[in-house]
Order: C-alpha cells, then sequence, then structure tokens
C-alpha cells in the first residue's frame, strides 16, 4: 500500500504522508520515504517539502507493531528510523515541513530534521513524549532536535516531554512560522521551499554537510550501543 505521493513542480518537490490515519512509522514506511527521496535527488529538485495529511503529519512509530517485533526486528527498525531522519537532515538541498496536525514522536523529529517548519494553528500537539513513555532520547535525536529546537527550551522539549500547540511552539521559535487555522500550510510550505531553491545548491548543500555530517555520523556511530534490544 503506498502511504505516500510524489510530485514536483518547477523544481520543489512534494512527499505527501497520508496512510488514512496516523501516517505510522515502520521499515516499510521508511523504505518509501528512502524511495522517494532518491527521485526528489534524481529529478533535480531545487527543495523539497514534505507535508502531512489533513490533521496529521506522523505519530511517530507504530506502536501497535512494536509489541509484535522480536528483538532483532525492533533493532532493526531502529537502525532504519535513526537512517532516514539522519538522511532527512542531511539532505544536500533545502527542506521544510508542513505540519499539516499532530507532529508527536518521530513526527516531531521528522520535522525537526527539516530546515523550515511550518505549522497549522489548531488544537494539535507537538511533541517528543520519549521520556514519558520510559524511552531513554537517542543521541541522533537529540542531535536533530538540537539543530531545531532553541536553547531555551530544549530542556521541556526533550526532558519534560511537555506538549505544545502550533501558536505555543511559533512562539518559542520550536516552528518556523505558523499558518492560520484555516490557511494552507502546504501551499505556504511551497513558496517558503520556492524561495530556498532559488539559492546555489552547491553552496547550500557543501555548506549543510559541513553544519552536519561530522555531527551525524558521530551519532550513527553510537546508535549500535543505544539500541532498545
Amino acid at each position: 500500500m503506498e502511504r505516500m505521493r510524489y510530485e514536483i513542480d518547477d523544481r520543489v518537490a512534494r512527499i505527501t504522508l497520508d496512510d488514512g490515519k496516523a501516517n505510522a512509522m515502520s521499515v516499510p514506511f521508511f523504505d518509501e520515504l528512502e524511495r522517494l527521496l532518491d527521485r526528489a535527488d534524481a529529478d533535480g529538485a531545487g527543495a523539497l517539502v514534505i507535508a502531512g495529511r489533513p490533521g496529521m503529519l506522523s505519530g511517530g512509530l507504530d506502536l501497535k507493531l512494536l509489541p509484535t517485533l522480536s528483538r532483532d526486528a525492533l533493532n532493526e527498525l531502529t537502525r532504519r528510523f535513526a537512517r532516514t531522519m539522519l538522511r532527512v537532515f542531511t539532505l544536500p538541498m533545502p527542506t521544510v515541513a508542513a505540519c499539516t496536525g499532530h507532529a508527536i514522536a518521530g513526527g516531531a523529529i521528522l520535522s525537526f530534521a527539516c530546515d523550515v517548519r511550518l505549522a497549522l494553528d489548531g488544537p494539535f500537539r507537538i511533541q517528543m513524549n520519549e521520556v514519558a513513555i520510559g524511552i531513554p532520547v537517542p543521541s541522533w535525536m537529540l542531535l536533530i532536535a538540537g539543530a531545531a529546537v532553541p536553547s531555551r527550551c530544549r530542556a521541556e522539549v526533550l526532558l519534560h516531554a511537555r506538549v505544545y500547540g502550533p501558536r505555543e511552539a511559533s512562539e518559542h521559535g520550536i516552528v518556523s512560522e505558523l499558518v492560520a487555522d484555516g490557511g494552507d500550510p502546504v501551499g505556504r510550505a511551497t513558496e517558503r521551499a520556492a524561495a530556498l531553491a532559488a539559492l546555489s545548491r552547491d553552496a547550500y548543500a557543501t555548506t549543510k554537510r559541513r553544519m552536519r555530517a561530522a555531527d551525524a555520523e558521530r551519532a550513527l556511530a553510537l546508535l549500535e550501543g543505544e539500541l532498545p534490544g
């Protein structure tokens, strides 16, 4: 089953997550996202928008699936989660997240992995809930979130599992721009992406690599020692 749609227009690629539910993350989810990242690169996209369906960017890992997995399968899911999110984080083009609703756990991390985050105002949750449900936040997540979340509220986001509404997240600088209730976050994200696509792709990619690649490699080196199994 396809969980995502891909389109490209005027050098702006867009990946829309839509499984009809919570856009739950699993190995097939990461396979599909990686395939579409490859496609955007092959198409020569100047920028990428990652958007959710109405009301939901993603609720994170598939919580119904997790208890059914063997230790090896859980570890493999964790590896794929880390590598895919770090790929988004280091993608050599501008990336814009359109938070069309809830962004929880892995959904929040996916938005943090993008260079710019837009959120639709409304009764939605933006939350890193790992500590609240007993999961130590791994180093690779700390890296991605640390690049997006201002230092003044990093403890609340990562240690205290605080729930933010979109407006409060905007006021704290966790999201880059708030889209008014009833507005079009995907359209606005596409506008932001088009402006970023006008920048030199080579210069953007090189600068982004210098900012993030070494830290991403260090976080991956810690991954095996932080696996839940």
